[in-house]
C-alpha cells in the first residue's frame, strides 16, 4: 500500500475526503473552484471578483445566502435546478472537480503521474510513466450549461 502525500497550497481552505485532507490558500482555492465551473459549463471565461467571491462561497457554504454579484443571483434564481441529490447537484460536482485536480497534482508531485502535451487535440492529459506514458482517463462530468451563468453586457 502506498502511502499518500495530502496535497497543500496553503490553510485557507480545506476539503477532505476519507483520510485525504487537502488544504488550499486563497487564490489557488479560487482558481480551481473557477476551473471546475468552467470544466461544467457552468461559467465561461474569467470571472470578476464579486463574481469568483460568489462562486467560492457556494463551493464552501453549499449556498450563496448574500449574493455580492450577478453570478449569486443567478445562482440563487436558478437553485431548483442546480440543487438535487447530492451526487448530482453542482456543489457536489464543482467540490469533486476540485478535490480530483488536487488529487492528480499531488500524484504528479510525488512522481506517479506526469503531464503530457497531445499534439493533436491541442490539450493536456495526465499519463503513467510507469505504464509508458499511457494516458488515465478520467470520469466524465455533467455539464450544467442548460443553466449557465452569462455576464450580463454592459
Amino acid at each position: 500500500m502506498i502511502e499518500r502525500g495530502n496535497y497543500s497550497s496553503g490553510d485557507d481552505f480545506v476539503l477532505e475526503y476519507g483520510e485525504l485532507r487537502f488544504t488550499f490558500n486563497e487564490r489557488d482555492f479560487g482558481e480551481r473552484c473557477e476551473q471546475a465551473a468552467r470544466k461544467l459549463g457552468f461559467v465561461s471565461g474569467q470571472l470578476e471578483q464579486q463574481e469568483a467571491e460568489d462562486l467560492v462561497n457556494l463551493v464552501v457554504n453549499g449556498e450563496v445566502t448574500d449574493p455580492a454579484s450577478a453570478l449569486g443571483e443567478h445562482v440563487n434564481d436558478c437553485w431548483p435546478e442546480l440543487v438535487g441529490p447530492s451526487e448530482r447537484s453542482l456543489v457536489h460536482w464543482l467540490r469533486r472537480l476540485i478535490f480530483r485536480g488536487a488529487w492528480l497534482d499531488q500524484r504528479v508531485k510525488e512522481g506517479e503521474l506526469d503531464v503530457a502535451f497531445d499534439e493533436d487535440t491541442h490539450t493536456f492529459a495526465y499519463v503513467q510513466p510507469d505504464r509508458g506514458n499511457e494516458p488515465i482517463e478520467l470520469a466524465p462530468e455533467p455539464s450544467w450549461g442548460r443553466v449557465a451563468y452569462l455576464p450580463r453586457s454592459l
